[in-house]
């Protein structure tokens, strides 16, 4: 009987991660639309996913384990309400959810989840919040990225960012911030934090920032589907169709990038034949589109980036001069040293990699903690025929990875140098 319950309750873990990973930003963005606060709907969520563990592992898993959750987490809301002192004000939302909850009881369907992820994206990116946060708490929001996983993104410590996002949900309960899709006259001031976020979930899935596989195509797919949604919502907009474009590009490459062992594949060695040419060409012809409009953006220079690469036949032949420019200009447009790694990576495949290495030297007192860079610098160091001082590198990028299937492509990498620890 203990064994048989031991296995009932790991089906539930099981079960609650794998809801947690592809249905987090749908539930919050229901709670946070019937709650109107963005804490209160965290909570209840997390309370809910416990219930759900405790009633899952003795009774095992309902039908819809998404609609169980989302029921259980607005009567967790319900009781939080009636518990509250300020109840008066949070009437409408109790009158709500008790609507909602009654609907449900009558119902032998499970509860719908109303999709509010883009409202919940334009939500977050909303003006009174600087440009960091909106990204950071959508990341937090929409994607269930721990506060750790974002940290790491934006270079900051896990505590000043944790107290990012606390005054973040504090901000939009206390200023009332509606939860909806301004009208279009009021975009230009979310706009590009939106894209920007939509960008940041195709990222994470196309290179997941911790766990043991390093493509999440949920999240790829979740973002494209977003940013066919604002193209859209926003018909002409030259930046819109860059960002689709350059994910479109880049997921062209998914199916090549791993091994039948779920092992990385660089870009170099990768089998050309099975990138996506449909995705390639709908990406190119975008981009083409964008491009004519002439209001250049930081998501059109990274398209074209990626649409050298895609009609590239190999490594070796790809137009490295025009991508170490196109870098160039990303960074006189905005700023970061990530785009100046990047360039020098160029530099180092279209002149040698000693040609590039003074500009690698550059950046590593902004970049000490960057894993990529540790990564480009070991490869330059291969390349150099410096096998300690890369063996050196590698290590470091492996301590700052927390990503199996890249730390096992660093250590790979590592031991064909030859050279003994």
């Amino acid at each position: 009987m203990g064994s048989e319950a031991s296995e009932q309750e790991r089906r539930a873990r099981k079960a609650i991660e794998a809801l947690a990973r592809a249905e987090t930003g749908r539930l919050l963005g229901a709670l946070v639309r019937d709650v109107r606060d963005f804490q209160l709907a965290e909570d209840c969520l997390q309370d809910a996913m416990e219930s759900a563990l405790a009633h899952w592992s003795r009774n095992g898993l309902p039908g819809a384990p998404a609609g169980w959750v989302l029921q259980t987490a607005r009567r967790k809301a319900i009781d939080r309400f009636r518990r509250a002192r300020n109840f008066e004000r949070k009437a409408e939302e109790y009158g709500r959810l008790i609507e909602l909850d009654q609907r449900t009881v009558d119902s032998d369907e499970p509860p719908l989840i109303p999709d509010e992820r883009l409202q919940l994206i334009f939500t977050c990116c909303h003006p009174a919040l600087d440009s960091k946060t909106r990204v950071a708490l959508t990341l937090r929001t929409l994607c269930g990225l721990t506060t750790r996983e974002i940290a790491r993104a934006f270079l900051d410590s896990t505590e000043a960012m944790a107290q990012r996002l606390v005054r973040a949900r504090h901000k939009i309960t206390k200023a009332g911030i509606p939860f909806e899709i301004p009208e279009p006259e009021h975009w230009a001031e979310r706009l590009n934090s939106v894209l920007s976020v939509i960008y940041l979930i195709f990222n994470e899935g196309y290179s997941a920032t911790e766990g043991p596989e390093l493509l999440r195509q949920d999240l790829c797919l979740e973002a494209i589907r977003l940013g066919r949604l604002m193209l859209e919502l926003a018909p002409g907009d030259a930046e819109c169709e860059g960002l689709l474009a350059l994910m479109l590009l880049n997921h062209s490459r998914a199916e090549a990038r791993l091994d039948d062992q779920g092992g990385m594949i660089a870009l170099d060695n990768q089998d050309r034949s099975l990138w996506n040419r449909d995705e390639i060409a709908k990406g190119c012809a975008l981009l083409d589109q964008a491009l004519e409009r002439a209001c250049p953006g930081l998501f059109q220079l990274q398209a074209a980036v990626s649409a050298l690469h895609a009609q590239a036949a190999s490594h070796v032949d790809t137009g490295w001069s025009e991508i170490a420019l196109l870098y160039g200009a990303m960074h006189r447009l905005s700023p970061n040293p990530v785009y100046l790694l990047n360039r020098a990576v160029a530099v180092s495949y279209a002149a040698g990699a000693d040609e590039a290495w003074a500009a690698l030297g550059a950046l590593e007192a902004e970049l000490c903690d960057y894993q990529p860079f540790h990564a480009a610098k070991a490869d330059f160091q291969r390349r150099m025929d410096r096998p300690e001082a890369a063996r050196l590198s590698y290590q470091r990028a492996i301590e700052l990875s927390n990503n199996e299937s890249e730390k096992a492509f660093l250590q790979s990498r590592m031991a064909s140098l030859g050279v003994q620890v």
